[in-house]
């Protein structure tokens, strides 16, 4: 069976990453087989914004999630624990601003706002924490409650 990442891109844990939480869970779904068509362990969007900022090592994630099958607590430390982690409140403010920043181009965002049943009358923008998590819920629906 495999699973949608129902998580959102703009929710944090005690880090205050926004993302992170949402990396770990999908890492761990691919880990274990488990994570839906169309959805990357770590992609080249806000999970690869996530890794570079915070100084990580994208294999490295891979490996520890693999192995350990973590947490999110867990994850988190081993995380903490990286020799060069950025970490700092200057550092997580940068990358949290790019997150809740980061829009869609105008033809993914019309194609996402097509495909989740929204017109086109300014009601949803092309912030991509909001039409990622649009189509996340339509992705669950279709999978989960139809």
């Amino acid at each position: 069976m495999s699973h949608i990442p129902m998580i959102p891109c703009n929710v944090a844990g005690p880090l205050g990453v926004l993302h992170l939480p949402r990396l770990w869970l999908k890492v761990s779904l691919e880990a274990r087989g488990k994570l839906a068509a169309g959805y990357p362990g770590i992609g080249k969007g806000y999970d690869s914004m996530v890794v570079a900022a915070l100084g990580l090592n994208a294999d490295a994630v891979k490996k520890f999630v693999a192995e350990k099958h973590p947490t999110y607590q867990q994850f988190e430390a081993w995380v903490k624990a990286q020799p060069g982690v950025k970490l700092d409140r200057n550092n997580v403010h940068r990358l949290n601003t790019a997150i809740l920043g980061y829009h869609h181009t105008e033809e993914l965002s019309k194609e996402i706002r097509a495909a989740t049943g929204y017109k086109e009358d300014g009601s949803v923008t092309s912030a991509a924490c909001e039409l990622n998590a649009l189509d996340d819920w339509q992705a669950f629906h279709a999978a989960e409650l139809k």
